[in-house]
């Protein structure tokens, strides 16, 4: 299919895209790398009047470690993240997650802010901000605000970004020495939509699980925790027991819809098979 009609600009600094955000309201659209937003236009699932293209504003990109947080602008690539070090030192769990979203050529185009932006369900991004509870930091022309990643994702394809502001960066918190962080995905072949996916960020003392995240993707309208399976495994160390009473805690935390990858007992099933074998994971590395 072709794309509907549409206007565009392409903003030079970031006050153009707050003027054009302020003329057009909700007749605008955001076109940062394109690799979903293109797509949905070719399928008549976006109707916008305009499209603001963002994509040469320098201040939205680049990596930067501030105290103890990794600050990464909204226009970073994948691909910038895949091969940073500060990342992979710093956000390991972050890291982990990158080789899993699409294909390279994707990877090449295709910005953080695009997938947090959009909030799909099944992207990686949403469940690793959830897990390491980041901070967005959207913009406007009135100021800036920052929302937690557990009051950013709203419901499918929505998300705290209102009308005419524009998330700019998001912010994730530094790993401590004491935490251990796993992120696994299924899926029919790689680079596809994944069936079901999980990241683990957990704070350990020496053996025993003082603090944890269980975050998932593809099994709701948007990324979701599990706090009983949490639950269940704070105060514990891992072994068959505590991995088994993880998994039945589980159950009790999802009612996935059943969609064209999987139906819903199926995604049960796949999320509790990750959630063995992401703590068998941490457990070889001698929590």
């Amino acid at each position: 299919m072709k794309s509907p009609d549409f206007e565009y600009v392409k903003a030079k600094n970031i006050e153009d895209v707050f003027a054009s955000l302020h003329t057009y309201k909700d007749s605008a659209q955001i076109l940062a790398g394109g690799q979903s937003l293109l797509a949905m236009l070719n399928l008549r699932m976006a109707n916008p009047q305009i499209l603001i293209d963002i994509s040469g504003i320098d201040a939205m990109k680049g990596i930067e470690k501030i105290d103890k947080i990794v600050r990464i602008g909204a226009l970073t690539t994948h691909n910038e993240i895949l091969n940073s070090d500060l990342v992979k030192l710093h956000v390991p769990l972050l890291a982990q997650a990158v080789p899993y979203v699409a294909h390279l050529a994707i990877r090449n185009k295709g910005t953080i802010g695009g997938s947090l932006a959009l909030g799909d369900p099944a992207a990686e991004y949403p469940a690793i901000a959830l897990a390491l509870n980041a901070t967005l930091v959207i913009q406007s022309a009135k100021g800036e605000r920052r929302v937690k990643a557990h009051d950013f994702f709203i419901s499918l394809y929505r998300t705290a970004v209102q009308t005419e502001e524009v998330l700019v960066a998001v912010e994730f918190p530094v790993a401590s020495a004491n935490q251990r962080f796993v992120f696994l995905e299924l899926a029919r072949r790689k680079g596809d939509y994944a069936m079901v996916g999980l990241a683990v960020a957990l704070t350990v003392d020496g053996k025993t699980i003082r603090d944890c995240a269980l975050s998932l993707m593809a099994m709701d309208d948007k990324p979701v925790l599990a706090p009983s399976a949490m639950l269940a495994l704070t105060g514990k160390q891992i072994n068959p027991d505590s991995i088994l009473s993880a998994q039945t805690a589980l159950d009790t935390d999802l009612d996935p819809p059943g969609d064209l990858q999987a139906n819903a007992a199926t995604k049960k099933h796949l999320a509790r098979v990750l959630l063995s074998r992401a703590l068998e994971q941490v457990g070889e590395s001698h929590v």
